[in-house]
Formats: structure tokens, sequence, C-alpha cells
């Protein structure tokens, strides 16, 4: 694991590694296209690392082997696509409620149902938001790229421990297993951001502690073994840990807490690329693999004398308003452009406030768009559901 050299590999190798520099200690999975590849790397390199792989029975199941393993002190990932991760939400809400941090790879296959699970989709953007039951918070990521998939699995990681929370990367078939040049950095050069632990006499000690500042928000992660005694459960809990279903005031302030330690933050997390926006009148956005042709179609589009530029999402939630917002206010015309028949399109819409135009170039069945698709907008029109 010598870092600070050049390799090719493919984003599920990219996936992989960014999770084994990042401390990921322990992984539970389940075999499923596309994302398979991510599984056998942890295989190999789990037990030269002193970490712990297990190949479990179903996706409920590895989804469930990583909280408890997560509760255990060291970080754990799983990674699957669209009907695995169809089987993990319950247990993703549970980690929600529980407050326990870790990675979850979704790489994305065209669906419903088995679909078509060689090819790429971005169907399952809503599903990383609201596929657990519930009012609910999530981080969600989304890398375009082999460096992209190392550099933003890293930052899952980091962002689960800090938020104490479940983080989703979504990649897709296409990136899983195309073959670009990653950086891999030494070692000492990666940033790792561990949770906060627990300094309280364990007599004093309140697991699910709130409190008015930003950063209580986020309560003190004790470890199992470590003499601090922790009840975990799904249901409404008070600040100790145990079960109170029926007060309407601890659910409000549970639930608003969890939103509010990631929400605060929103600006921060508001991770993004531009490209070419200084003077722009018409703005592309996308994420992932549907990121990739814009940047051809804005360098067509300005050789024509139109001025395009183009904001590429890397944080696809919490979505950023605020910056569709500000530039919603400076263009003419935004035009999103999705792998998928129109999801991020209506977030677009919704919080562009009618300050512009908002077309939707989307595109299903495995194929991927193109910048011609996009310059003349070519592709049928797909009415909005």
């Amino acid at each position: 694991m010598v870092g600070n050299h050049v390799k090719f590999a493919t984003g599920n190798e990219a996936v992989a590694l960014g999770a084994l520099y990042a401390n990921c200690r322990f992984f539970a999975g389940y075999p499923i296209t596309p994302a398979t590849e991510i599984l056998e790397i942890m295989a190999e390199y789990m037990p030269l690392l002193d970490g712990y792989f297990i190949q479990m029975e179903d996706e409920i199941s590895a989804m469930s082997a990583i909280i408890g393993a997560s509760w255990n002190g060291i970080r754990t990932m799983t990674a699957t696509s669209g009907p695995g991760f169809s089987l993990m939400q319950e247990n993703i809400g549970y980690a929600i409620m529980t407050e326990t941090p870790c990675v979850i790879v979704n790489v994305m296959r065209s669906g419903p149902s088995t679909g078509q699970p060689t090819l790429p989709s971005q169907g399952d953007y809503y599903q990383a938001r609201w596929g657990t039951h519930g009012d609910h918070i999530m981080l969600v990521l989304a890398p375009s790229s082999v460096q992209e998939s190392f550099d933003l699995t890293i930052k899952a990681f980091n962002l689960a421990d800090k938020y104490r929370i479940p983080v989703v990367l979504l990649s897709d078939a296409t990136i899983a297993h195309m073959r670009e040049r990653l950086i891999i950095p030494r070692k000492e050069q990666v940033e790792i951001i561990e949770r906060t632990k627990v300094t309280i006499d364990p007599d004093k000690y309140q697991p699910f502690r709130t409190g008015l500042k930003r950063a209580s928000k986020v309560p003190e992660m004790d470890r199992l073994g470590d003499h601090y005694h922790t009840h975990l459960t799904g249901l409404t809990h008070d600040n100790l840990a145990f079960p109170n279903t029926n007060s309407a005031s601890i659910h409000e302030k549970l639930v608003k807490r969890l939103y509010a330690k990631v929400l605060d933050d929103r600006h921060v997390l508001a991770f993004h690329e531009t490209y070419r926006v200084k003077d722009c009148d018409t703005l592309l956005v996308a994420f992932g693999i549907a990121a990739r042709p814009c940047y051809d179609a804005v360098d067509m589009a300005r050789k024509q004398g139109k001025k395009w530029g183009f904001l590429k999402l890397q944080a696809v939630w919490p979505f950023p308003r605020h910056l569709i917002y500000e530039y919603a206010k400076q263009v003419r015309k935004m035009i999103v452009v999705e792998l998928n028949m129109g999801q991020m399109v209506h977030k677009v819409l919704e919080y562009s406030r009618g300050a512009c135009d908002v077309k939707l170039v989307g595109k299903i069945g495995g194929e991927l768009i193109s910048p011609d698709d996009i310059l003349y907008e070519s592709l049928p029109s797909l009415d909005l559901p």
C-alpha cells in the first residue's frame, strides 16, 4: 500500500482503494453486478491489514453487520447496486436513528427491478435520499471519474464519522468499470477526520445528549466494551438512549436534531465544481456519469458563440438549494442533464424559484448522453412525471 504514485484503475478499484486509505477495516457485502469488484478487492486486502471481511447471505444482513461493527469503533463499508440497495433501506433507517457512521456504495444500474444489470443509470437519485421511511436526513456523494471515486470515498468516511450518519456514495456501472489515471497520495497525506470519542465519566454519560450549540448536535460516540453502557434502539429515545415513544416533544427534539446536525452545515457540504460559468447565460447542471459530456458540450457551444457554463454537483444530498438559486438569478436557462427520466430536475425547478427556464436532457436504456445530445437538446422530450 505504498502511495504517491499513478496507476490506471477502474472506478470500483478506486472506491476500494479509497476505503483502505481511509482506514476502513470492516467490510460486509453480497456479490451483485456491477459492484462485485469492490467486494473482491476488500476480501483480498482486509486480512492483510488486520481488518475483517464477511460475505453475508444477503444485503439485509450486510447492512446489519456494518452497523454492529461500527459500534466497535472501526470504519465500516458495504457495496451494492439497486436491488441490494432496496433491501438495505430498513437498516439504513436504523443507522440514521442510532447515529451510526458507515459508508454505503451504490453502483447504480438500469432498473426498475432486475433491469439492465450491466448498464449504467442514475435512477436511484431519489432512492438515495428517501429510500427509507420516515423523516430523516441523508448525505450522498456522487463521483464522475475514477479519481473522484477514490477522493469522495475518503470524504464519505470522514463525513460519516464527523456527523455520525450513514453516507451513500452513488457511482454507476460505467464509472465502476472504465479505466482512468488515478493519482494515489502518500498515506500520510490523506486527511482522516475521526469521530468524537467520549471523554466524560461513565456515570455521567448520556449517549444522545443534545444542546443548543452546533457541536453538541453530534453526540460523542462510545465503543462497545469501553465501560459506557449504551442502549441502542430504533425507537424514539431520550438522551439516555432508552425508548420513549409517547412524548411528542422528545420525538420532535430528536428528529429535528438529526436534521440540524447536517443542515447547519448545508453550505459547507455543497461540494461542487464549475466550468466556464463566469459570463454564462445557460448553465448545465449534472452529477456523476452525466457530468462527463457536459464539458465538451460547453466548449462546443462556446465555439458557436453561445455563453454556456457547467455546474457539477459532487454532493447531491443535502441538495444545494442556495447554489442553484444564486445561479438561477444570473442565467437565462438551466439544462439539467441526467441518465434517467428526470429526477434531480425537479429539485432544480423547485429551487430556481422561477428565476430562469429549466429544461431536462434525460436518457434511459443504458446508453450514455453525448455532447451533441446536450448541445442540440436532441433527445426525445420526456414528460416530467
